[in-house]
């Protein structure tokens, strides 16, 4: 583990750190420091305004301090001269309690303090498009069905060799990647982690993923439903949960239904009980709601669940249990925040393992063409403002998540709703002018 970054940026040759904060709508903010100011700014931080991100600050507030987390550092492997960092935000001494990393670290010792050590894996998608953003960059990746597509693979292997190559030599351990469902659209996997690290991980891989995409002139968007009629962009996360020392899987047990345990069965059931509340957090953004509520694709296929209902090894339901010992959560989408998406994971599985939850009756039906069926099972949110409401009803949820944090987020995301529905859009002069 890296304790002096001085030395580390010596031994490297890094010239500067890029010592990184993620704000509470998932921008990257970042402070470039040149490796002879490291040693100071490890203890005492870099100095940002807080006002000036999105975070519920105002102008007045004192410096807020990113304190750099050494043991997250990462030489960028495209330029290695700068090295990353994620940071905890720190003011007058004290944690900011709404800053994404300290909402997920004060989980994550809460877990611990409860004997568990939560480990999750994230599947990001993303498309790749022309750098004005408006388009599929692969003109002639236009099949009906291009998941798996071999030939679009390789038209952007230079790219997504060069990431692959990049997440091995940093020893992330990736497996495999591929072309997903809608075209233009990519998904790249390396193995599961601590939930700190695997948020530091998702932050760092969105920060290199654009990076490369914008080195081979291309743009990398990770925004749920970019194109209509196509399958949108989620980020799945596989859960499992182990001992403190990491050696014991605790949610496995062959004797219970499909390998589950008794605890884990009562954090799925967190999960299952949160869930309405869990959308504000894992689909952040007004356009999250054309993904899991979207029609049919041209593929055939959303891949997005809009149900509260969970099975075995079936992809059309919100959770499934692909095999023993962990499940899949596909509700998350491509702008989940990566710090509040672990946290609020945590936050409903604790109180599930806590209140012994059950998740509900398993349903091993194709939710895609028997959805109608269920009747017992809640729905999804339409849209942000309604995942908005069931979070602020959520007081455990809230609660566990900090009361701070659940007050800022609410204010700036019930803002940020109201400048969408102020906007003037086409479909309303398209639609409307002839009354």
């Amino acid at each position: 583990m890296v304790k002096d970054l001085a030395a580390y940026a010596k031994e490297k040759g890094v010239k500067y750190f890029m010592i990184s904060y993620t704000d509470l709508f998932g921008s990257q903010r970042a402070k470039l420091v040149p490796s002879q100011a490291i040693n100071d700014m490890a203890v005492a931080g870099a100095g940002f305004a807080g006002f000036a991100t999105w975070l519920d600050l105002t102008a007045a507030h004192p410096d807020m301090m990113a304190v750099p987390d050494a043991s997250s550092v990462i030489q960028l492997p495209w330029k290695k001269e700068v090295a990353w960092l994620a940071s905890n935000c720190v003011m007058e001494g004290q944690p900011v309690a709404q800053a994404p990393r300290n909402v997920l670290r004060k989980l994550v010792d809460e877990a611990a303090h409860e004997g568990l050590r939560v480990k999750t894996g994230v599947e990001p998608e993303f498309f790749l498009l022309t750098p004005e953003g408006d388009k599929i960059a692969d003109p002639y990746d236009n099949a009906e069905k291009p998941c798996y597509d071999q030939q679009a693979m390789m038209r952007q292997y230079d790219v997504i060799a060069e990431v692959c190559d990049y997440m091995l030599e940093l020893g992330w351990e990736a497996y495999q990647n591929d072309h997903e469902d809608a075209t233009g659209q990519y998904e790249m996997n390396w193995k599961y982690d601590d939930v700190l690290q695997t948020a530091d991980k998702h932050s760092f891989f969105k920060f290199m993923m654009k990076s490369v995409a914008e080195k081979h002139g291309l743009r990398c968007t990770f925004m749920p439903k970019p194109f209509k009629g196509l399958t949108g962009s989620g980020c799945h996360a596989h859960i499992s949960v182990w001992d403190l020392a990491g050696k014991k899987n605790v949610f496995s047990d062959d004797s219970k239904e499909l390998g589950l345990s008794d605890r884990g069965r009562n954090f799925l059931g967190g999960i299952m009980k949160h869930a309405s509340a869990l959308a504000a957090i894992c689909n952040p953004t007004v356009n999250s709601y054309k993904r899991i509520n979207a029609p049919r694709t041209s593929s055939g296929a959303t891949w997005a669940p809009n149900t509260v209902t969970w099975t075995g090894n079936n992809r059309t339901h919100m959770v499934r249990v692909p095999g023993p010992g962990r499940f899949e959560l596909r509700l998350p989408d491509g702008a989940a925040n990566p710090y509040l998406m672990q946290a609020v994971i945590l936050a409903a599985g604790l109180d599930g393992v806590r209140t012994k939850a059950d998740p509900g009756p398993r349903y091993d039906i194709d939710m895609y063409t028997q959805g109608q069926t269920v009747t017992g099972a809640p729905k999804l949110p339409l849209n942000l403002l309604d995942a908005l409401r069931d979070y602020d009803k959520d007081t455990t949820l809230k609660a566990a998540m900090g009361e701070e944090f659940s007050a800022a987020y609410l204010k700036l995301k019930a803002k940020e709703w109201d400048s969408y529905v102020s906007h003037f859009s086409k479909w309303e002069h398209d639609n409307t002018l002839d009354i």
